[in-house]
């Protein structure tokens, strides 16, 4: 695929590696849309870089739903969805501290799944029904992580990870007969907000594990995107960018 004028939407836009994704695309010439659900760094990205966007909560059907179909009316089906959007919310799944004995909090579990997993599922659904009606052979890309073999405190996250990886395997395999290319992206540990939020000591003791003693940029990561468009025989499966880490 040459980017040149493609139509590209992207969850999770407006900040962190979704507005890498988008910036670097539309410097390459193709056309970001963001969806995000915080108007204020919707309308910073869009005063920073021109890119456009709206707020849209990927795990509520009807407004996935609503966008998509808004969107191809003005628009025509998209070239690309990238499937960006997500949230933690890490907790042990049985503490116990003296007598004390807590649980995995059930609302951590809905909400991390709601958009780590289901927002996924109703977003590319929509942008696949787009690209089948309109013909338009495009690519879905999921992002997946490096937390999708399990990690400790993140049953939530690593559970709907998992399962966005069988996914993007199975939407592989089922829309393959329209030209649509669905492939994933599983990166480690990427200097990103959401990684800054750890506490600095476990951070060191994340990157000591990490065999290129670094943590990895959201260019690299913005880069593997590139690849998985440019490459036409990339389909099924999960790249993986982790500066060699397993967990």
């Amino acid at each position: 695929m040459e980017f040149t004028g493609k139509k590209v939407i992207v969850t999770g836009g407006a900040r962190g590696m979704g507005k890498r994704f988008a910036v670097d695309l539309k410097a390459l010439g193709a056309q970001p849309y963001v969806l995000d659900v915080t108007q204020e760094n919707l309308d910073a990205l869009k005063n920073e870089t021109g890119v456009p966007g709206q707020v849209v909560d990927v795990g509520n059907e009807k407004s996935v739903e609503a966008f998509f179909e808004k969107y191809a009316a003005e628009n025509g089906a998209p070239d690309v969805l990238i499937n960006n959007a997500g949230i933690t919310a890490d907790a042990l799944f049985i503490k116990q501290k003296g007598e004390e004995i807590t649980k995995f909090p059930f609302a951590s579990w809905e909400r991390v799944l709601n958009v780590n997993l289901t927002g996924v599922f109703l977003c590319a659904r929509e942008a696949a029904f787009s690209m089948v009606k309109h013909k338009v052979k495009g690519v879905i890309i999921n992002i997946s992580s490096i937390s999708r073999a399990g990690n400790l405190g993140q049953t939530n996250y690593s559970a709907a990870k998992s399962a966005v990886d069988a996914m993007t395997v199975t939407w592989a395999k089922e829309l393959s007969r329209y030209g649509i290319r669905v492939g994933a992206i599983a990166p480690g540990y990427i200097n990103t907000e959401m990684v800054a939020k750890i506490r600095p000591d476990v951070l060191e003791k994340l990157i000591q594990n990490i065999p290129l003693g670094r943590l990895g940029e959201m260019a690299e990561i913005s880069h593997a995107v590139q690849f998985i468009l440019r490459n036409d025989f990339f389909t099924g499966r999960v790249l993986e960018v982790d500066g060699g880490m397993r967990i």
